[in-house]
């Protein structure tokens, strides 16, 4: 199984930022298999840049959980997943700093779908998110916002299913070329 990630942060360092949206959408391989989605308040304030990119108001949030009211059902929906975002080393390193804070332990093998659509999907002028689903005719829908970003992260990952199928790099500590199917059966990082 795997678990598809996307976060949005009131910035991009932690300590002093939070998350204040997060979607998982669990896929099997073949295909999405559910989807959980969260506001979160994040009890500091969200900057206007990050208003202006996501959307998400103060107002918003106001009556959103705290992270530490969901992170048992995070864990819930992470356990026995190969964690894949878009850029992952941010949302993993940021959901784990949240996560550690509460003294839960988040270890799992990684997949970057940024860094094996350069490898796998060469020739494109720009692999951000946004500017590659375009250019593969993806469409994203709540551009800046988990659940859109999430949806079509997993979207990219169907395409990148097939080469991740024999060969693949997954990122851990460093880059390891390893099977498919290795990764899968375990959930711990290697060291």
């Amino acid at each position: 199984m795997f678990a598809i990630v996307d976060i949005e942060t009131t910035g991009s360092k932690f300590p002093g930022n939070r998350i204040i949206d997060l979607a998982i959408i669990r896929h099997n391989g073949k295909e999405v298999v559910s989807e959980w989605h969260t506001l979160l308040r994040p009890d500091v304030a969200i900057p206007p840049f990050v208003v202006e990119l996501t959307g998400i108001s103060e107002e918003m949030v106001a009556e959103a959980p705290l992270f530490e009211t969901v992170a048992v059902e995070v864990m819930a929906q992470l356990r026995d997943c190969v964690f894949v975002a878009h850029d992952v080393n941010f949302d993993y390193s940021f959901l784990r700093h949240e996560l550690k804070e509460l003294g839960h332990v988040l270890e799992m093998e990684k997949i970057c779908t940024l860094k094996n659509s350069r490898k796998f999907l060469p020739g494109h002028p720009s692999y951000s998110l946004g500017k590659l689903c375009t250019s593969l005719g993806i469409t994203v829908d709540q551009r800046h916002r988990a659940i859109g970003d999430a949806r079509a992260t997993a979207a990219l990952f169907n395409l990148l299913y097939p080469f991740l199928m024999g060969f693949a790099e997954f990122l851990t500590d460093g880059t390891n070329e390893v099977q498919l199917s290795e990764i899968a059966r375990t959930s711990k990082a290697k060291k």
